[in-house]
This record gives C-alpha cells, structure tokens and sequence, in this order.
C-alpha cells in the first residue's frame, strides 16, 4: 500500500465503536541539541524520526487504519515530538501532543500522540511516585489523559536494575492501580512495565541473553482489548549470539547500530464494555490476546 493511500486512509472519518492504540518503547528518543556525548547527531535524529513514522505508516497498512492514540516511552522532550510530527509525513495528520517533563535522572519521559478527529482531550496531567517518606521518585511519571470517553494512562514503570528496583516497580503499579479506580470512565493503561507480568507463552516485545520477555503491555477497566506484539520485519535483525531474530536497536551501548528500538511496538484494538468495575482494579471486560 503506498503512501499517499494510507494517508487518505488515515483522512477517513474514525470508526466511532473502536479505536487503533499503539504502545512503544522507542529507546532513548533524545534531543540531539541537548546531547553531550556526540552519540545523538542531527542525523541520526532525523533518521528515527522518519522511522518511528514509518513504523506508524506500516502498522496502518497492515491494520487499515492509522492509530488514534500513540503512546511513547523514552522521550527526550517536547522538541522530539514536534519533529516527529512535523518533519515527517505524520505533519499531513491531526495528530496532537500531550506531554510533561519528568523527574526521572535520566531525562525521559512518556508521551501521548492523539488524532483530534478521533479524541477530544479533556484533561491531563503527569501522576507522580512517592516513596515511603512522601518525596517525589526521580524517575517515569505516569501521564493521565482525560477524553471524553476514554482515559489513557501511559507507563514506564522503574527499571530492573538494583536491589529495590522490585520495590519501586511495586510503587508503580500500587500508583496506576489507584489512578485506574479513581476514574469513572473507561480506563486503558498501556506502556513498558518492566516486568514479564502477562506470562502467556506468545512473542515478547524485548530480547534479554536469548530469552524473549513481555514486559509492554496493558491494563484495561471498561473495555475489551485486542493485543498483538508488532515484530516486523523490518524493526528486527538476527541474533548472532542466541540464534533467531531481535529487535534492532538504535545502540548498543555508545555503539550506533541505526535500528529503531530495542522494544517491539504493541497494538491494542479497544472497544468498551459493559462489564463493570473490577476488584483489583487493573483489569476490567474481557482482556483478549492474540
């Protein structure tokens, strides 16, 4: 399917009993302005920019409909998403912003693309962790966006690494929980949870020493979800050291390898449900995986 077909595609009015979410680590998406290790040139910027849009575009092909919402990980700042949207053919969509700065040491964000014809935002805002003496954790806010049917909230949970990371990673979710039974619409919570909490035997969306792992995901109050991992071709290379495939990553430590990122994108197909309220708060309707 060429371009200019997708983007007539993505000018259809929106199928009002469904929407098309992509979730995506996109690996340190950064600034190169702001870079001071001469790793994140201008080039290179540019070069992920036209891939993370081409990923988009490819994803829409596939799936007959460009997405209504985009969550991002791993975002440098604002800049990044301007020049997403509009040094590429993403510029000739209705796609809008919502983002905020986080406390995180290592200065990336979660984001959220949303189309205006899909959408109407009502309100957002960026949801911090607390540890246990009330301090702000330097790391990921959750970001909460209202529309008027639907709240999304987007995820990077801590990361693995140390030993209160476990600790941390259940400070997250205690934090989505609470902000998913707050809400008295229907609630998606997708992103990079950093831990494989689904376990269902099908593709992971990230490559540890050999082993596949699903730590992207979702959580869904309201709604019945269709999930699918996202491992094209052409966002994979293969794996020389553990046989099979890969994601293909932008770097390997300071090592510029030119890939898109190291996370597979997840798509999730919505619809809302009659089903009410769960117990746990995490999950609500039917949750289906395929």
């Amino acid at each position: 399917m060429k371009l200019t077909m997708i983007l007539l595609l993505g000018l259809l009015a929106p199928q009002p009993d469904s929407l098309l979410v992509v979730s995506w680590n996109v690996e340190n998406f950064l600034d190169y302005r702001t870079d001071t290790t001469g790793r994140h040139t201008a080039s290179r910027f540019y070069s992920k920019c036209n891939s993370v849009a081409k990923t988009l575009f490819l994803i829409a092909q596939e799936e007959g409909r460009l997405p209504d919402a985009v969550a991002l990980m791993e975002i440098g700042d604002r800049f990044v998403l301007d020049r997403l949207l509009r040094s590429t053919p993403l510029r000739k969509l209705d796609y809008s912003v919502v983002h905020y700065e986080s406390p995180d040491r290592r200065g990336i964000d979660c984001a959220l693309l949303f189309r205006r014809s899909s959408l109407h935002l009502i309100h957002s805002r960026p949801c911090h962790l607390y540890d246990s003496t009330g301090a702000v954790m330097p790391t990921r806010d959750i970001l909460l966006a209202e529309f008027d049917s639907l709240a999304i909230l987007v995820n990077h949970h801590p990361s693995k690494v140390g030993a209160a990371s476990g600790a941390r990673r259940a400070v997250a979710m205690a934090r989505m929980t609470a902000l998913m039974d707050s809400l008295s619409v229907p609630v998606l919570s997708a992103g990079d949870f950093n831990d494989d909490v689904w376990h269902t035997g099908g593709p992971g969306t990230i490559k540890y020493n050999g082993a596949w792992e699903k730590i992207d995901g979702h959580f869904a109050r309201g709604l019945t979800v269709r999930e699918r991992v996202f491992a094209a071709p052409v966002l994979s290379e293969e794996d020389r050291t553990w046989g099979g495939t890969k994601p293909r990553r932008t770097f390997s430590g300071p090592r510029y390898l030119g890939g898109v990122s190291d996370h597979y994108p997840v798509i999730l197909w919505i619809r809302k449900t009659a089903a009410g309220h769960s117990s746990n708060g995490t999950t609500g309707g039917n949750i289906m995986l395929f």
